[in-house]
């Protein structure tokens, strides 16, 4: 099944994050995304102006709200920059792979 349509399960306690070796397979579905200090996930979109910026995070955050698992924004002028981790295991789970995968389709 794709990550796209897998929905987002939230980590429990006593759960470890991701080793780079099994989250190598999920980022290769992922578009333009890269994993920083192998704690969270990164995309940067261009955009044409700010208001194509805010439409863009206005999208991706009726995902965040429909899936229980929001991503950071940064909203400025030419760019949307969406920053992505598992709080409760403090780095990257499954769940912020479907997400990204979720973002990937809407945009």
């Amino acid at each position: 099944m794709a990550l796209a349509d897998k929905k987002c399960e939230a980590c429990h306690g006593g759960t470890k994050a991701l080793s780079s070796g099994e989250y190598a397979p999920m980022l290769r579905e992922l578009k333009d995304w890269e994993v920083i200090e192998n704690h969270k996930l990164h995309k940067s979109v261009k955009t044409k102006d700010f208001k194509q910026a805010l439409d863009l995070a206005n999208k991706v955050g009726a995902i965040a709200e429909e899936e229980g698992h929001h991503p950071d924004l940064l909203v400025r002028w030419g760019e949307l920059g969406i920053d992505m981790w598992t709080h409760a295991v403090n780095g990257l789970s499954e769940a912020d792979f479907v997400m990204a995968a979720k973002i990937d389709r809407a945009l």
